[in-house]
Parts: structure tokens; C-alpha cells; sequence
């Protein structure tokens, strides 16, 4: 799979189930050109994994939504779930790592973990 062009009106349907990785980059980082193609290579890796795109210079909206501080920053989400972020482009392996830890979640006590400590 290559990476789909995310944006204010794609996220909803994007989002809401399996894994996503969303890459929040800008044209004018380099350090995010550079990720750009570990993250593409990433994708074709991993066909089961939704791998999106989102220029924050294009899409601010979403860039403030997720509290993007630093570019590119990778941010985790599962069934509609966030799981965190990642600032910073990750080696190959290391991405491959972190999405072998996301599959092997348990998102039933993840959900409980969430409603507990909305609870308090």
C-alpha cells in the first residue's frame, strides 16, 4: 500500500478503525524529506496499516487538533483510538518495531486503561 494525502475532511473516515500512522510533515522540513521515504517504504511493508500524510502548512486545523509542536512528528491511533506521538523521523526498523507493539495491543484493556482514567 502507498500513502494516502490526509486532510480536515478525509481524517473521519481515515481514523476510525485499524491501525494509522499519521506523518504530519511540511515541504520546507528536511527532516522530514528524509523520513519521507522510509515512511513510504514503511507502507509497502505493511498493507495492513493505514499510512497518511498530513502537510501542516495545507491543514493547520488538524496540526492544532493533535497539538503538533514539532515536524515530522508520527502520531499513533488504533480503531479510533490515539495512541500517542512520536516527534522526530524514525529509522526503518524502529517504525517496523513500533507498529509490531501496536498490533500486539490488547485495544479491550486499552478502552478500559482510557474509561479508568476518565473515571478519575
Amino acid at each position: 500500500m502507498t500513502t494516502v494525502s490526509v486532510n480536515e475532511a478525509s481524517f473521519p473516515s481515515v481514523a476510525k478503525e485499524g491501525i494509522v500512522l499519521l506523518d504530519f510533515w511540511a515541504s520546507w522540513c528536511a527532516p522530514c524529506r528524509a523520513f519521507a521515504p522510509v515512511f513510504e517504504a514503511a507502507a509497502k511493508r505493511h498493507p495492513d496499516v493505514v499510512f497518511g500524510k498530513i502537510d501542516t502548512e495545507a491543514e493547520p486545523g488538524l496540526a492544532s487538533a493533535f497539538e503538533i509542536r514539532a515536524i515530522p512528528t508520527l502520531m499513533v491511533l488504533r480503531d479510533g483510538v490515539v495512541l500517542g506521538a512520536q516527534p522526530g523521523a524514525l529509522p526503518g526498523p524502529a517504525l517496523d518495531a513500533l507498529i509490531t507493539q501496536i498490533k500486539a495491543l490488547d485495544m479491550t484493556e486499552v478502552r478500559r486503561q482510557i474509561a479508568a482514567a476518565e473515571a478519575r
